[in-house]
Parts: C-alpha cells; sequence; structure tokens
C-alpha cells in the first residue's frame, strides 16, 4: 500500500486525522483479504468478490467505499475505481424520486410506485438493480404522462446549486443563447483537455484525443445547440474511449450509458428498464439550465439508448423571457 502517498492526498483534500485513519484502515483490510496482490493492478473481479462479501457482515458503508474508491484513484486503477463509483452512484436515486412523486402527484401515486421498494443494500453488484428500476418506471407509467416526466426529470442526484455558478456567470456576460453555448462547449473542451493531458478520469470517462475530437466536434455534447425555441444536447457516452471503437450495436448501447441502476438490462436482455427511465437523465442535464434561467425548464427525450436508440439526446425548453434578445 502506497500509504503515505493517500495520507497526503486525504490531508490535501481537507480530511481529518479519524478519516485518515479509518480511509488507512479500510485499504489495509482490502490489502490483506486479497492476499498478497497488488492493488493498483487487481481487477474488478476481485474487488468484486470482496465487496459483496462486505455486505453480510454489515462492513459495507459508504465510508468504506469511498476511502478505498480514493485508494484506487490515487494509484491509478481506473477500473476499479470506476467500478466503484457505479455501486456508490444509485444510492438516494430511488428515495429522491419517491419524494417528488409525492411533491408533484400526491401521497397515493407515492405509494402506487414505490410500495415494497426496497434498494439492493449498498455494494451489491449493478445487476442487482434493473428489475427493481424496471417496476418503478411501469408503475409510474401508470401515472399521467406529463406527471411521469415531470416526476423523472427533477434533481434526483441532488446536485447543489453552487455547480453551476461559474456556468451562470459565462451566462451573464455572453451576448445571448447561442453565444453562451459556443463559449461553454469551448470551456468544456479545455476542461477534458487537460484532464487528458493529466492522464486523470473527468468523472469516470477516460478523455484521449479520439475522445476529445470526437467532443470537439458536436457541440451538443457538453454545451447544446440552439434551434428555434428549444436547445438540442446529446449525451457524451459512458465510456467513450470503448463505445467509439465498439461495432456491436448492443454492446455500443450499454457502453453508452450512464444510468447504474439500468444499465446492465441492456447486455442481460431481461428485466429491460423501459426507455421512459432516461428521463431521470434528461433531468440531470437540464439543470444547467434550470440554474442559468433561473426556473425550472421542460426536457424532452428524443432518443434513448434504453429504447433502442444509438445515443441519448434531450430538447430543452428555452423559457418565454429568453426566447427574444438574450
Amino acid at each position: 500500500m502506497r500509504q503515505a502517498e493517500y495520507e497526503a492526498y486525504l490531508r490535501k483534500r481537507g480530511f481529518g486525522d479519524g478519516t485518515v485513519k479509518y480511509s488507512v484502515g479500510a485499504v489495509r483490510e482490502l490489502e490483506g483479504a486479497l492476499a498478497g496482490k497488488a492493488l493498483n493492478t487487481i481487477g474488478v473481479g476481485d474487488l468484486r468478490a470482496y465487496i459483496e462479501s462486505l455486505i453480510p457482515r454489515g462492513r459495507n458503508s459508504e465510508r468504506r467505499l469511498l476511502a478505498i474508491a480514493r485508494y484506487f484513484h490515487i494509484v491509478g486503477n481506473k477500473p476499479a475505481y470506476i467500478y466503484l463509483v457505479s455501486l456508490i452512484g444509485p444510492r438516494g436515486v430511488l428515495p429522491a424520486l419517491e419524494k417528488r412523486v409525492a411533491s408533484i402527484a400526491g401521497e397515493s401515486a407515492r405509494v402506487m410506485a414505490f410500495e415494497g421498494i426496497k434498494e439492493p443494500p449498498l455494494g451489491s453488484p449493478p445487476e442487482a438493480w434493473p428489475a427493481l428500476t424496471k417496476r418503478v418506471v411501469e408503475r409510474l407509467e401508470e401515472l399521467p404522462p406529463h406527471v411521469c416526466r415531470k416526476a423523472l426529470a427533477g434533481n434526483l442526484h441532488r446536485v447543489p446549486r453552487s455547480a453551476f455558478r461559474e456556468q451562470k456567470e459565462l451566462f451573464a456576460g455572453s451576448e445571448g443563447i447561442d453565444d453562451f453555448l459556443v463559449k461553454l462547449h469551448q470551456r468544456s473542451i479545455a476542461e477534458i483537455e487537460s484532464f487528458m493531458k493529466a492522464g486523470r478520469l473527468w468523472y469516470e470517462q477516460e478523455i484521449t484525443p479520439e475522445v476529445l475530437a470526437f467532443v470537439r466536434g458536436n457541440q451538443e455534447m457538453l454545451s447544446g445547440v440552439r434551434q428555434g425555441d428549444r436547445i438540442y444536447m446529446t449525451k457524451i457516452p459512458y465510456a467513450p474511449k470503448d463505445w467509439l471503437v465498439e461495432k456491436d450495436p448492443v454492446r455500443r448501447r450499454y457502453l453508452a450509458c450512464h444510468c447504474p441502476l439500468a444499465r446492465e438490462s441492456i447486455i442481460a436482455g431481461k428485466d429491460r428498464v423501459p426507455g421512459t427511465w432516461c428521463y431521470c437523465s434528461a433531468g440531470f442535464e437540464k439543470l444547467l439550465f434550470d440554474n442559468v434561467f433561473g426556473e425550472e425548464v421542460e426536457a424532452e427525450l428524443l432518443e434513448s439508448v434504453l429504447a433502442g436508440d444509438n445515443r441519448c439526446r434531450f430538447a430543452i425548453m428555452i423559457p418565454e423571457k429568453y426566447r427574444k434578445g438574450r
């Protein structure tokens, strides 16, 4: 274990002595369980088996998984880091959706959609989610379509408004929406290029020269293109490096999908999560514009890999007061 390097990283991040001690202990425990295998090179299979072994012992806390993920981040084990992030990411999405359904459609709708729904234990493999997600979506589809879509297209990942401060400032200094979208794309390209040069993951995405060129050539990606009263956005693939070279259409849709609650259903061919679920992704994408425009905007799902399309694409409705001039 590269303990000194890990401790220095944690302290630079502002973690105190208690967290540093716990995190080192969590990684040491993992190292011992893997019987001498190097943590910077272990595969997802070994990691998965270890994480699943924690569940029956009640040692599958988010604190532990985050400690291990941070270590994989500093030693450059990208597949292991991405796998752990995919386990942590789904937590809280369904509870947030349940609250949103209640606020939009009332208590009876909440009960109808979520009665008997229980999340898999933290650390459960990705295959544990699609059947549950499918059940929730099919229940939500019994609501009026506009209610179902509005519920799904909320801030289910609870991203804080402060995350969009720079974009709001950029919009305020732009000469209208089109100028803002061009500048936003340029800024996004510069950001992912810096990650590429540093050899770091951008969120869970590995940026290569080919990925950079791909995103640079499509302003809908990491920004948007305005046409009339709409802004069109295309989701960057979840695994863009592999997606660019993959030929199998099913595998390609799998590599495009970001959602850990649904993506395994694309490969499995069972418990297929309906494409309606991708209104959740539409909600995530429109958050930028909710904050830039200062009000919750509407989003329409145009294409979805869960529905069999080759990409996920959305249309954001520009609020009335911004449709002329700005």
